[in-house]
């Protein structure tokens, strides 16, 4: 059994903070940029998309992921206090950012971008499918360090106390998480976008169903948010929010099969 005692600044000088959870988003967006070109060198034949797409991209992805991820945590999971202090808003080297919510923004992102620059919108999306997992990979490690989504309570050897919110050993969710949600997926998507016979598109769609599905996993193990709790036949918002997701993408399934 352990205790979390991992500080969520690296760096504190004066008014400059560099916190562990601003670097997981640098080190993921970074790397998944420099995957993502080794992809299109390799993978040419499979991804529709040039290096000076994705570099242009970038900030599109940036501004998508940031802005959906935060909205999306103000609307999903702490409306009523963010609408009261929304000054709060801003601060997101707290920490709350919401998946789906960035999820949103990205697909919006992919799809003015795509426009924009007249490249295909799903072979856009596979090549973000493919490097995704080590952002959210990154992300996961962050929430460990922040102590925050922290798991229920666990007699297991490698459990953790986190003592910024009680002192019971509990599972260390975020590691869980990490490894579903980041390593895992990551391998999946990545064999897969070396087969053949897999049709432009479906990859976005699995990686859809995929995450939610190990999301929906990683929501067993962990408390739901205090401000929320469980909704709906005792299921977290997390879940409702990856079941829809996965709903949506079986729809899609549907109609490229049709197709």
């Amino acid at each position: 059994m352990f205790v979390h005692d991992f500080n969520p600044i690296l760096v504190d000088i004066g008014p400059i903070s560099i916190r562990w959870y601003s670097l997981a988003y640098i080190f993921g967006i970074l790397l998944g940029l420099y995957y993502g070109k080794y992809l299109i060198k390799n993978l040419s034949t499979k991804i529709k998309v040039s290096e000076k797409n994705l570099d242009d991209y970038l900030i599109w992805a940036v501004i998508g992921i940031v802005l959906g991820g935060r909205i999306g945590y103000v609307f999903f999971y702490n409306f009523t206090y963010y609408f009261e202090n929304p000054v709060e808003i801003l601060k997101i080297w707290n920490g709350g950012m919401s998946f789906h919510g960035g999820l949103i923004g990205i697909i919006l992102s992919s799809f003015l971008f795509s426009k924009k620059n007249d490249i295909s919108f799903w072979s856009l999306t596979d090549l973000i499918a493919c490097i995704s997992p080590i952002g959210i990979f990154f992300g996961r490690i962050a929430n460990f360090i922040n102590a925050e989504l922290v798991g229920k309570v666990s007699n297991l050897p490698w459990s953790f106390i986190f003592p910024q919110y009680d002192q019971l050993p509990r599972h260390p969710s975020q590691i869980y998480e990490a490894l579903l949600e980041g390593l895992l997926l990551f391998i999946i998507i990545n064999l897969l976008i070396r087969k053949t016979n897999i049709p432009t598109g479906y990859l976005s769609i699995l990686f859809l169903i995929l995450y939610s599905t190990f999301r929906v996993i990683g929501e067993i193990f962990r408390e739901p948010d205090q401000q929320l709790g469980y909704l709906f036949f005792g299921i977290s918002m997390g879940s409702i929010l990856s079941i829809i997701t996965i709903m949506i993408a079986s729809i899609f399934v549907f109609f490229f099969n049709k197709k």
